[in-house]
């Protein structure tokens, strides 16, 4: 006689799915803006409607060229890059590229990009009349009417691009993407959801710069460039638990998602463990195409092994309080 073996399905088939800002995602696991494209450009690597969702490449409301010179830098642990939002323009991509985006599957999130807020108030009044399901609001861009000082530096300058694009984004949720850069991103975080944000996502790209000593000149034209990879991860880290924190104490529920050197299962599950409800994946997906897939493989056999049957339950957050 054969022995009967009973199998928990909840150990064998953990429920990965999570909702952000009312829209539901099969899993926590997101390509992040300027590292997929728009999509159909992994096609043939692996599945892509694997995934849980897509940040498009930048965009803005004018095609763009993107910057001179080198625009990309290895780094130890990390890559510098300035690309410069190079892209087709949102028209373009509305009739170009969205059709095709939006036959992979997952949840497709515009990241909506300009150099002054009425850039973004027409690029978001298109995004809201298109298929796109979230708008992303990079606020880490250089506002031309402020002496270039980035969006998301100042809480009031958040505040008050968040909200005029928030009187256009009404068929849309509206998750605002922050920068490292900011003095205090909390305060920026708080003034973006009380001036309409939906989520948020953190972090952007470091500042910062490398010297070519052979040519004794910096290596890119524009001498600045944005840091991402594996070197900034604890540190996006951090600031992803300090953030759920400050939510929490100001009563403001909105989910997070975090993004920086997310390279492995186990550095989604730090990020998810501090307070985010789902992550992206930028750099890490040059170095390997299939990082992502690996990242869902690994979160469910990580919830297999631990008993998990859903997602929020890896969180530390809802049993180690902020004091301990």
């Amino acid at each position: 006689m054969s022995e009967n073996i009973f199998i928990n399905s909840n150990e064998q088939h953990p429920d990965l799915a999570v909702k952000i800002a009312g829209v539901n995602f099969r899993n926590p696991v997101i390509a992040a803006s300027g590292t997929f494209g728009y999509g159909s450009e992994y096609a043939d690597l692996f599945d892509v409607s694997l995934l849980g969702g897509i940040c498009t490449k930048a965009l803005t409301m004018t095609p763009r060229t993107g910057n001179t010179g080198i625009r990309i830098w290895e780094t130890p642990s990390g890559l510098l890059n300035s690309i410069g939002l190079e892209n087709p323009g949102i028209h373009y991509f509305l009739e170009n590229e969205l059709p095709r985006l939006r036959q992979t599957g997952p949840v497709i999130i515009a990241n909506l990009s300009g150099a002054a807020s009425d850039e973004y108030i027409n690029g978001a009044s298109l995004l809201n009349e298109s298929d796109v399901d979230i708008i992303e609001l990079n606020i880490s861009c250089p506002n031309v009417k402020a002496g270039g000082m980035a969006f998301g530096l100042d809480p009031g300058t958040a505040a008050a691009l968040t909200a005029a694009v928030r009187r256009v984004c009404r068929s849309k949720p509206l998750m605002v993407k922050l920068s490292p850069n900011a003095p205090s991103l909390s305060a920026v975080a708080l003034a973006c959801v009380k001036a309409g944000a939906d989520a948020l996502s953190l972090i952007n790209t470091f500042r910062a710069m490398a010297v070519d000593i052979e040519k004794r000149k910096p290596v890119f034209d524009g001498i600045i460039a944005g840091l991402s990879g594996p070197a900034i991860r604890p540190i996006a880290l951090r600031m992803v638990w300090e953030l759920f924190d400050a939510l929490k104490e100001a009563k403001t529920q909105v989910p997070i998602v975090g993004i920086g050197g997310i390279a492995c299962a186990n550095d989604a599950i730090e990020f998810l463990m501090a307070g985010a409800a789902a992550i992206q994946v930028g750099s890490a997906t040059f170095v390997n195409p299939h990082t992502m897939t690996d990242i869902i493989d690994g979160l469910r056999h990580y919830m297999q092994n631990k008993g998990l049957s859903k997602l929020g339950e890896i969180s530390l957050k809802e049993t180690y309080g902020k004091n301990n």
